[in-house]
């Protein structure tokens, strides 16, 4: 059986200037590739995440989760910098040994995840 990998994930955005501010300032992840109003993608460790328009999205598309990762010891740090840039936080789970989520609202109100594993003391 073949084996699957993850490429990229993407959010389909009503204004991609503003919501490619905020993921910048949120979580200063790189842009890889820019198509205009089109399409911005942003480069990660392993995959990317995008954000699409309406027209470049697949027909039909609605809603996803992204769930990034960060060290846990840089949690507090990027939690401030996604409220900075104007994100909400709805939500936070502790999951004791296999880690933290803690889910946001963007600018536009979509749902994303920031997940760290516990530090290892």
């Amino acid at each position: 059986m073949a084996e699957v990998d993850m490429q990229s994930v993407y959010i389909v955005a009503k204004d991609i200037d503003r919501l490619s501010g905020f993921y910048i300032a949120a979580l200063n992840m790189p842009v890889q590739f820019r198509d205009a109003n089109k399409w911005t993608q942003f480069r990660l460790q392993r995959s990317t995440f995008a954000l699409s328009s309406a027209e470049e999205a697949a027909q039909g598309a609605v809603g996803a989760v992204p769930v990034f990762q960060v060290a846990g010891e840089a949690r507090a740090e990027v939690e401030q910098k996604i409220l900075s840039a104007g994100g909400l936080l709805v939500g936070q789970r502790d999951m004791g040994t296999h880690g933290f989520v803690a889910t946001y609202k963007d600018l536009e109100d979509n749902l994303f995840q920031v997940f760290s594993k516990p530090s290892i003391r």
